[in-house]
């Protein structure tokens, strides 16, 4: 397979990855009995026998973002943003990876039995996950500074695009913390900002990607 094909490729599982993961969560956390996707975290999918279903969903979406990644790298090979932009986006990828092998503690009433709120102690496996989540949570916004920059006087509106999203990806993550029936609907609309974005951005890049 030639180098130019395979960096489209890659490019692809950057627009494909964060499509794949939101349709599945949005899909899955309607469809499962005594989950409430307004109040609820989406890690907590991953619980109970049907669980499998959310791993499975952040093991395929962490993989194809991660390829993604190394298009990017292959994209980008100088100027701002050329090494942590793509770095990155594959920490993220990783990160998804993580939560997926990792899965969450019960907490917020989830599943049926489960105190509500969050819980006091976290397990192992719980602070892996935690792990993991920062990676996406944290990384995607500092992501989306760092290719503000790049593209910072380039005549395109994509620094604009990239300030935005990060801005308004933070906002609606922290503020879901305090607005407990709505936390679940807030994690979900920072989730799809960021992951919009990753999409977008990875398009954009196929357009600079030679053809193969």
């Amino acid at each position: 397979m030639g180098d130019a094909r395979m960096t489209r490729r890659l490019l692809w599982g950057g627009v494909i990855g964060p499509v794949v993961f939101v349709v599945g969560f949005m899909l899955i956390g309607l469809l499962r009995a005594d989950y409430d996707p307004m109040r609820q975290f989406v890690s907590l999918l991953s619980l109970t026998d049907d669980g499998w279903q959310q791993v499975a969903n952040f093991l395929v979406s962490g993989t194809l973002i991660l390829a993604g990644a190394a298009g990017w790298r292959r994209v980008l090979r100088e100027g701002p943003g050329s090494r942590w932009g793509p770095m990155l986006i594959g920490l993220a990828g990783v990160g998804l990876i993580l939560v997926g092998l990792f899965v969450t503690d019960p907490a917020q009433g989830y599943p049926p039995g489960t105190p509500p709120g969050l819980p006091m102690a976290s397990s192992w496996h719980g602070l892996v996950h935690q792990l993991g989540s920062t990676l996406v949570f944290l990384g995607l916004p500092i992501a989306m500074f760092v290719m503000a920059r790049r593209f910072r006087g380039d005549g395109s509106q994509l620094a604009n695009y990239c300030r935005v999203s990060a801005v308004a990806m933070l906002i609606f993550f922290a503020a879901g913390f305090g607005l407990t029936d709505v936390t679940g609907l807030f994690q979900r609309i920072s989730i799809v900002i960021a992951f919009a974005w990753v999409s977008r951005l990875s398009y954009e890049l196929l357009g600079t990607a030679p053809e193969g």
